[in-house]
């Protein structure tokens, strides 16, 4: 199984709005729904019988879409990335190579989250439900969360190769503590309701930054010439 790649090239105004058939468009419409829904009761949560409710549609008509739940499921996790790589991952790719891109990419990721505070968040909420649950939704989930998190830390590279951080920075070191700080900051703002989290994160961010930036070049040693006279003395 796979999932839309973050490397892939984003998708042309042409191909955004090709219309699609009757039976794609009719997909494309349970998918969103059925997004909307994981959003809200995870995952897990998601059943034919219930997307027939929201869609008006018969059971059979949801079921002949994707043949098994499990593979509705799939392919929800696949709309929810290719949403996430449209938000977060292309609009930074115009930006200057190095700490601007890097900037963009969290900047956006924090976009994305203030609205998943109240949304959810399918990578978090599908990590708790499928973590010890090998199987297809399971890879699709952690192939998705891979995939981002290896583009952040190409960024990081990247970063390191203009000389925005210093030549010893643990690229994937910095790409877990980016992370580490987002999970943190659904935690306090959707779980504890900590009305400053976001400005934390914004902060903590900036640290993490400040820590694996290049290091200022030491100034220039001030020597002070003796007089040739007080060389003489003793």
């Amino acid at each position: 199984m796979s999932v839309n790649p973050i490397t892939r090239s984003p998708r042309s105004d042409a191909s955004a709005h090709k219309p699609l058939q009757k039976g794609q468009q009719t997909k494309a419409a349970i998918v969103d729904a059925a997004l909307g829904l994981a959003t809200q009761i995870g995952l897990e949560g998601l059943s034919i019988g219930a997307l027939a409710e929201v869609m008006q549609m018969s059971k059979s008509g949801v079921f002949a879409h994707f043949g098994s739940r499990e593979e509705l499921q799939i392919s929800v996790v696949r709309e929810y990335h290719a949403r996430f790589e449209e938000e977060v991952f292309y609009p930074a790719i115009n930006a200057p190579r190095g700490l601007p891109r890097l900037r963009m990419l969290f900047e956006n990721w924090m976009k994305r989250t203030s609205v998943e505070i109240d949304s959810g968040c399918i990578y978090i909420s599908g990590a708790v439900e499928f973590d010890d649950r090998p199987g297809p939704v399971r890879d699709a989930l952690a192939s998705s969360v891979n995939t981002w998190l290896s583009a952040m830390r190409r960024a990081v590279e990247i970063a390191i190769e203009e000389g925005h951080l210093a030549p010893d920075t643990d690229a994937a070191q910095m790409a877990f503590e980016i992370h580490a700080l987002i999970l943190a900051l659904h935690y306090e703002a959707r779980f504890l309701r900590s009305p400053d989290s976001a400005s934390r994160a914004v902060r903590a961010f900036e640290n993490i930054v400040t820590r694996f930036g290049r290091a200022p070049a030491p100034a220039a040693r001030k020597t002070t010439k003796t007089p040739a006279a007080a060389r003489t003395r003793g």
